[in-house]
């Protein structure tokens, strides 16, 4: 009895795996009718900004592009939301999105790879691989779009994949001036652990977290600021703020404001956009 229990259980968690956990991620790898329902959802809800779809070979995947308000026009900003998360998802990731362009920041929230509910971080480890595919396929989106001054921003997860995806570009690569981790966590020993990355990454870096962060922010913060001081990132700039918890509710104001400063500053461009490149 205790042998046909334990196979059974053998059976379900091997069938488990094989339909929602693949060994040997790819491009494609990701829950793609969870991220179906989303982007139906969120294209029915939307006031704000344009529903797009973004190809990466021949995967399409869903995103939200809000263009900049006004006659100044700084650039564009790519938003990668948290774990299992979506491009308007109310923490973070829709306040930015909406009030950035005001600050004439154009904004392309884009949908990273998710799991089906349920799942741990761990889980996602595998998926940063299909996330650098739509990072690059969201650089090359802005740049059809004219939008020559790109930027990056990432809150928890998203910022971890952000600060992944960076550390793998070569030596000298612009394609992206300045990137902004929200929330930055840590996981040694794996793609997600943020020091190594930084280390790596020599472009203009705003570490922002707040006081009341989760513990694995708060107490990875010291080794972040070691790594970007070996990089020898003189442009590495870390910010704890006070009142703010992981996802900075009630602050939403004070943290666009942050960003859009920082980022004013640090990607500056006297020729930042040029004219879109026609669609067929």
């Amino acid at each position: 009895m205790r042998f046909c229990l334990f196979f059974s259980t053998f059976i379900v968690l091997t069938l488990f795996s094989t339909l929602f956990l693949p060994l040997i991620p790819d491009s494609h790898a990701s829950d793609i009718r969870k991220e179906q329902r989303m982007a139906e959802q969120l294209t029915e809800q939307l006031v704000i900004g344009e529903a797009v779809n973004i190809t990466a070979g021949s995967l399409s995947f869903f995103a939200l592009y809000t263009p900049a308000e006004g006659k100044t026009q700084r650039g564009g900003v790519i938003l990668l939301h948290g774990q299992g998360a979506h491009p308007d998802w109310p923490d973070v990731i829709s306040p930015l999105r909406k009030d950035l362009p005001d600050s004439g920041w154009a904004t392309l929230a884009i949908q990273l790879p998710v799991w089906p509910n349920g799942t741990n971080f761990t889980d996602y480890l595998p998926l940063f691989p299909a996330a650098n595919v739509r990072i690059d396929a969201a650089v090359r989106y802005l740049q059809k779009q004219g939008l020559l001054n790109i930027t990056l921003v990432g809150h928890s997860l998203g910022a971890a994949m952000g600060a992944h995806y960076l550390a793998q570009q070569p030596p000298g690569s612009d394609a992206i001036r300045a990137f902004v981790g929200v929330g930055m966590g840590s996981a040694p020993g794996t793609v997600a652990h943020t020091p190594d990355a930084l280390a790596k990454i020599n472009i203009p870096v705003l570490d922002l977290y707040g006081f009341q962060d989760l513990d694995n922010v708060l107490n990875s913060a010291k080794a972040r600021a070691q790594a970007a001081q070996k990089a020898n990132n003189t442009a590495y700039r870390q910010i704890k703020v006070t009142g703010a918890d992981h996802f900075f509710r009630a602050l939403e104001a004070t943290l666009t404001k942050r960003i859009a400063g920082w980022l004013t500053l640090t990607a500056p461009s006297t020729q930042m956009t040029k004219k879109p490149i026609a669609k067929p």
